[in-house]
C-alpha cells in the first residue's frame, strides 16, 4: 500500500532554486552579515590579547606570550574582590527590582481603559531612554548635589544630612541612586516585550472571567501574568546573561574616587588599570577582565535558563 504524503510536511527546495526565487532577500542580507561578521567575529581573534603581553607596535603575532599572567594580576589586585562583591550586588538588584518593574509597568498600562491616555503615557515612558547617558547622569548630579531638590527635600522630610549623596562611601546610597535612574531611563522601553505580549492574550479569557465575577486584578494575577510568562522567562534569562556588564557607562559618569568602595565594578575596575592609570594602556588586563566576564556571563546565561527550565517549563533554548 503507497504511502500517503504529509500535507503538513515542509519540503525541502534545493539552495540554488531558493537563491533564485528569493534573490532579493539574499541580497538585503549582505550587508547585515557583513556587519556581524567585521564587527562581531573577526574582533574575536583580539582574545589572543589576553595571553600575551600585547604591544600594539608589535601587533598580535609577535608580542610575547605570557600565558596566565594577566588574569594572575587582574585577580590578585587589591580591589578586586571590592569590584567583584559590587558587580554582584548592582546585578541583583537589576535581576530583580530592576526587572520586576517594567513588567509591573506594562500590567498597570493594560489595565488602562482610555486608549488615548494609554498610547500617550506609553510613549511619553519611551523618550528617557533616547536620552544620552551623559545628559541623564549630569542630572542626576544636579539633583543629588548638596543643594539640589532631591538632597533637600529627603532633608527636610527624613532629616536625612545635607551633603552630596553621590559622595556618599556607605552602602546603600549609590546603589539606590543607580538602580532608581536606570529604572526611570529603562522602565518604558524594558516595557515594550511585555505591552506585546500582553496585547497577544485572548480577550475571551477575559471576558469568561468577568463574567465569572472576577475582578480586573485577578484576571491580571490569574490570566495575564501566566499567558506572557514565556515571555518573562526569555526576558529574565537574558537579564541574567547581560548583568554583570550592562549600565558600566552610567557608573563611570557617576563615580568618584570617593565611592569607590561601592561603586567599582568589574568594568570600571579594569577601566582604571587599564586606561587611566597615569595614562598607561594595559590592553593585555583589558582583554583578560573582557574574556572573564564573557565566561562569566555565559555560565548564568547557560544556568538561569536550566533552572527556569526545570522550575517553569520554559526556557530560552
Amino acid at each position: 500500500m503507497a504511502k500517503k504524503d504529509n500535507p503538513f510536511q515542509t519540503r525541502k527546495v534545493p539552495w540554488k532554486k531558493d537563491l533564485k526565487m528569493n534573490w532579493g532577500v539574499y541580497l538585503m542580507f549582505i550587508p547585515i552579515f557583513l556587519y556581524t561578521l567585521v564587527l562581531h567575529y573577526i574582533p574575536m581573534f583580539g582574545i589572543v590579547m589576553a595571553f600575551e603581553d600585547y604591544d600594539i607596535n608589535k601587533g598580535y603575532f609577535k608580542s610575547p606570550w605570557v600565558g596566565m599572567a594577566n588574569f594572575v594580576e587582574l585577580f590578585s589586585g587589591s580591589d578586586f574582590p571590592r569590584a567583584i562583591f559590587n558587580t554582584v550586588v548592582i546585578a541583583l538588584l537589576k535581576c530583580t527590582v530592576g526587572f520586576v518593574m517594567p513588567i509591573l509597568f506594562a500590567c498597570l498600562l493594560s489595565l488602562l481603559r482610555s486608549k488615548k491616555y494609554k498610547r500617550t503615557v506609553q510613549t511619553s515612558s519611551y523618550l528617557p531612554n533616547f536620552v544620552a547617558a551623559v545628559i541623564v547622569c549630569f542630572l542626576v548630579q544636579e539633583f543629588v548635589k548638596q543643594d539640589g531638590p532631591i538632597t533637600l527635600l529627603l532633608h527636610h522630610l527624613f532629616g536625612l544630612e545635607n551633603t552630596n549623596l553621590l559622595a556618599d562611601s556607605n552602602p546603600p546610597t549609590f546603589w539606590i541612586i543607580y538602580l532608581v535612574m536606570g529604572i526611570w531611563q529603562g522602565i518604558g522601553w524594558g516595557s515594550i516585550m511585555y505591552v506585546a505580549a500582553i496585547a497577544t492574550v485572548s480577550g475571551d479569557l477575559h471576558e469568561a472571567a468577568a463574567i465569572d465575577g472576577a475582578t480586573r486584578l485577578q484576571r491580571l494575577t490569574k490570566i495575564t501574568l501566566p499567558c506572557i510568562m514565556p515571555t518573562i522567562v526569555m526576558m529574565f534569562v537574558l537579564g541574567i546573561g547581560t548583568s554583570f556588564a550592562a549600565g558600566y557607562d552610567n557608573i563611570l559618569l557617576l563615580y568618584m574616587p570617593t565611592t569607590y568602595p561601592v561603586a567599582d565594578t568589574i568594568y570600571t575596575y579594569t577601566y582604571r588599570l587599564a586606561f587611566a592609570a597615569g595614562g598607561a594602556r594595559d590592553y593585555s588586563l583589558s582583554a583578560a577582565s573582557g574574556l572573564f566576564q564573557s565566561i562569566v556571563g555565559t555560565i548564568l546565561l547557560m544556568g538561569s535558563n536550566y533552572m527556569s527550565k526545570k522550575a517553569s517549563g520554559s526556557s530560552l533554548f
